[in-house]
């Protein structure tokens, strides 16, 4: 099980965003179990509204941001899908490091 620290800059986090994130990073957190913590920081200025995230995994840690200029909850989506690509790609190249080492012995 990892943590989860939501923090908001210039936006309060209400419940209805904090159900949002947790439903989201469910769909992450099935990808690999080996998360750690995740920090998520959602900030709002004059323009935009935007979702930062850093995701710590033994010995990586990874960051998405997205933005979007109408609502907060399609910046955490994409932040979210953007992470989940990144963990795919990590694992893609923890599997291909393991297999090239299996084949070395």
């Amino acid at each position: 099980m990892y943590t989860t620290k939501i923090s908001g800059h210039h936006i309060d986090i209400t419940p209805a965003i904090t159900e949002h994130i947790n439903e989201k990073l469910t769909k992450v957190s099935k990808l690999t179990d080996q998360i750690t913590s995740v920090n998520i920081t959602l900030l709002k200025d004059s323009k935009c509204q935007k979702a930062e995230a850093t995701l710590h995994l033994p010995g990586k840690d990874l960051f998405a941001a997205a933005s979007s200029e109408d609502r907060l909850f399609y910046a955490i989506d994409n932040m979210i899908d953007k992470l989940a690509r990144q963990i795919d790609k990590h694992k893609t190249k923890q599997a291909s490091t393991h297999h090239k080492s299996m084949e070395i012995h």
